[in-house]
């Protein structure tokens, strides 16, 4: 019960902080986003599993670092933020199956959130209220830089400090979220809460508070439904929050 509760903590914090920060990244079209981010954690989960460290501490500079080098690249380039994401992450993918260990693919590819301990949830939880804090600072600034940057720039709003700190909370929650539910699903934990609170919600207000909400209940459930069945509570995350975006749709169209 003591590790269910750790677990069920970790999980409601890191489905809480990915749904606030996926009201911003749907607006800018970059839900998706998330997902080549934790494609890039691969190595840094190879290592950990390898060494023996927790997945998490080991995704963290790998994610950091393709964070640094996409916003690089977009400062230098101009190019779109996906594309440059699609060449960094690839890159990362192709280091990662290097050395990856097979029998232990399955945990850096689903992720393990029910092994969590109290160090882990600790850091867990502050570095959530800390993407919180960071968003709500930067909220914003940020809607405004991706309406139009001419008029943030025009309002004299450092653009490149705001995409910095903005993608440095996407790394926080990518890093954060292989331990979840792995490399490979970290978009859905942005993503598809996100659309869920845009088909019920009526205003910003709302937007957010039910993107934050569903992603809390998604982990909630996923958690609970893994003590009760013994299947992986990665998946079982995921599935909850797509049958939340399903009821949202059902409600919408009533």
């Amino acid at each position: 019960m003591e590790q269910f509760l750790l677990s069920l903590i970790t999980g409601i914090f890191i489905g809480g902080a990915a749904g606030y920060l996926g009201t911003l990244m749907l607006s800018k079209r970059m839900a998706l986003v998330a997902g080549p981010l934790g494609h890039l954690t691969l190595p840094g989960i190879a290592l950990a599993l390898i060494y023996g460290f927790d997945i998490s501490l080991g995704a963290f500079p790998f994610v950091i670092l393709g964070i640094v080098l996409i916003w690089l690249f977009e400062v230098k380039t101009k190019l779109p933020m996906e594309a440059l994401t699609a060449i960094v992450f690839s890159a990362g993918v192709g280091i990662a199956f290097l050395f990856l260990p097979i029998d232990q693919a399955e945990q850096a590819l689903v992720g393990d959130i029910t092994k969590v301990g109290y160090k882990e949830t600790i850091i867990t939880i502050v570095l959530c209220l800390l993407v919180f804090l960071v968003v709500k600072k930067i909220y914003s600034q940020m809607s405004l830089i991706n309406i139009s940057e001419d008029i943030a720039k025009a309002e004299k709003i450092n653009i490149k400090k705001i995409n910095f700190f903005y993608l440095g909370s996407i790394a926080i929650i990518v890093a954060l979220g292989v331990k979840m539910v792995g490399g490979l699903l970290t978009a859905a934990l942005v993503a598809i809460p996100v659309s869920a609170s845009r088909n019920l919600s009526k205003n910003l207000s709302q937007y957010i508070f039910l993107a934050t909400f569903f992603g809390i209940l998604s982990a909630f459930l996923g958690i609970l439904l893994f003590k009760i069945s013994g299947f992986p509570a990665g998946p079982l995350i995921i599935i909850s929050n797509a049958l939340i975006f399903l009821v949202s749709v059902v409600l919408k169209k009533a």
